[in-house]
């Protein structure tokens, strides 16, 4: 096992439509440079095609910002740690591609990094007040592609337990929204209309799935035949009740996550829970979540909102756990559209 003090990893994330890079001092993070990516608005959704050329455009000003305020130079990085997968092919190629050329010319490791397991793991930077998760913990990882529930048992010893038969919880929140005349992506809405509406106004289904599995389907099925029933009695429907749709969804989606934890902790005996992926910056699930552990019921751990979307602080991190085990990756290694927890240990 390395014992190195000074290890220095840099963290490459392009697994969608952000391009990320981050620099660590062991688990300490020095600079976390994220450029977005606004061309997707415009069509409702992210476009592969545009998405991995923007990544091209940003990807050399993004991770020479990040090793400037970090204030390393090329010469004393210790690896380079990328996202393998899951994610947009094109994409991960981009990032994948750099890493590669990076690693081969400053003749360092090469350290391939699952993105789900990272959006859990991000929960180990090492910052002042920040309290790490003990082992074993429940990890939720929900974002626009993903909606799982992990029993992780040690940094790199995770099984899934719960995931979602057919639509991502950011998908769904993305699809009503859409529904509710929202701009994309509307998951930032309708957490920012909801606040101003009553959360008992309408009743939308919630979806019965045995065990720990999700199912969203039913729930926009739900919802568009609301709408449509609505706005043909009255066609100012969404826009008299915005508020009040927004409240109403996003309380039957908290109910909906709510109910599989409760079950997870029953299940597996395990209270303390850590979330990750952009769908963790909903105010209605991190309430939900903080009310638990006020009741001390949970022991939970939250991330900042700059660690919620996809950044390659979480890269950094578990690159610099693997680093220590010597858990590298050869040049021949290939991207992974589709990458399970389990196929990445």
């Amino acid at each position: 096992m390395t014992t190195n003090k000074d290890i220095y990893i840099l963290g490459i994330e392009s697994s969608c439509d952000d391009t990320s890079a981050a620099v660590f001092h062991n688990d300490k993070k020095l600079s976390n440079i994220v450029a977005t990516q606004d061309v997707h608005q415009a069509y409702g959704g992210v476009v592969p095609e545009l998405a991995s050329r923007a990544h091209q455009q940003h990807i050399v000003p993004v991770i020479d910002q990040a090793l400037k305020k970090a204030k390393v130079c090329k010469k004393d990085l210790s690896a380079v740690a990328f996202t393998r997968g899951p994610g947009l092919m094109g994409s991960l190629l981009v990032g994948s591609s750099f890493a590669k050329s990076l690693s081969l010319s400053l003749n360092i490791p090469l350290i391939e990094v699952n993105h789900m397991q990272a959006h859990l793991l991000v929960h180990f930077i090492d910052e002042i007040d920040s309290v790490k998760p003990n082992f074993p913990f429940l990890g939720i990882t929900i974002s626009g592609g993903h909606t799982q529930i992990v029993k992780v048992k040690d940094y790199f010893d995770m099984e899934v337990i719960g995931e979602t038969l057919d639509d991502a919880i950011g998908e769904a929140f993305d699809k009503c929204g859409k529904m509710m005349k929202l701009p994309y992506p509307a998951g930032p809405e309708i957490d920012k209309l909801s606040k101003l509406g009553d959360p008992h106004k309408f009743e939308f289904a919630k979806p019965q799935v045995k065990g720990l599995d999700f199912s969203f389907s039913g729930l926009k099925t739900s919802v568009l035949y609301f709408l449509q029933k609505r706005t043909k009695e009255n066609q100012n429907f969404i826009e008299e009740n915005i508020e009040d749709l927004c409240a109403s969804f996003q309380y039957k989606v908290v109910d909906i996550l709510m109910s599989k934890l409760n079950k997870a902790v029953k299940e597996t005996g395990i209270n303390e829970i850590a979330i990750g992926g952009g769908v963790s910056a909903n105010s209605g699930i991190r309430e939900a979540l903080l009310d638990k552990q006020h009741r001390k019921e949970w022991i939970v751990h939250i991330p900042k909102f700059e660690y919620c979307t996809d950044n390659a602080a979480m890269i950094g991190i578990v690159g610099y756990h693997k680093f220590l085990n010597n858990q590298f990756s050869p040049l021949t290694t290939a991207s992974k559209a589709r990458y399970t927890i389990k196929t990445s240990l």
